[in-house]
């Protein structure tokens, strides 16, 4: 499929999943505006992610989130690349399908280690960098993730070209 989609695409998952690596392609092959959201409140706040939790809190950061998502109303031709956290709140879920069609990407805790381990620009893996403790976090988040999924897609093992395929046949056939 090379036909650019009616809809946004919502990309939603655990960090480590590969949000950003395959809003970057679609963004490419499909000429679609790419929203980074951690990207996009870490530029109008000033700070990083982590500095936003440490000094205002998770809340704040999840709040930001929220309006962010209610600021994309009207948007057309956009991938939009969700922090992790962003489908825990029932609002957020409502706002993500007003805008587009979400797509949750998955990955074992073990990918998920494999690609997170160098990184420390991720507040709620601070003390969770082992297999174990992301599987824990991954089970208590997995409801919310498959309730406000469109589809799922697995990433593991595959490179990024094959998930896009899956990814536009998943939603021509929607």
């Amino acid at each position: 499929m090379n036909q650019k989609p009616e809809k946004n695409i919502v990309l939603i998952g655990f960090m480590g999943c590969g949000k950003s690596s395959v809003a970057a392609a679609l963004g490419r092959n499909w000429k679609m505006d790419v929203i980074e959201m951690d990207q996009m409140i870490s530029e109008q706040q000033g700070m990083s992610i982590p500095e936003i939790f440490d000094r205002f809190g998770e809340d704040y950061f999840r709040d930001l989130e929220t309006a962010l998502l209610k600021n994309l109303h009207g948007r057309r031709g956009c991938v939009v690349s969700c922090g992790g956290g962003v489908p825990l709140r029932k609002e957020n879920v409502t706002e993500m399908k007003k805008i587009g069609q979400v797509v949750l990407l998955t990955a074992t805790p073990e990918t998920i280690y494999s690609r997170t381990a160098g990184s420390d620009d991720r507040p709620n893996l601070k003390n969770r960098k082992s297999p174990e403790a992301i599987a824990e976090l991954l089970e208590q988040r997995r409801p919310k993730y498959e309730a406000a999924a469109d589809c799922i897609i697995a990433t593991d093992g595959r490179t990024v070209p094959e998930i896009c395929e899956e990814l536009m046949r998943n939603l021509a056939e929607q």
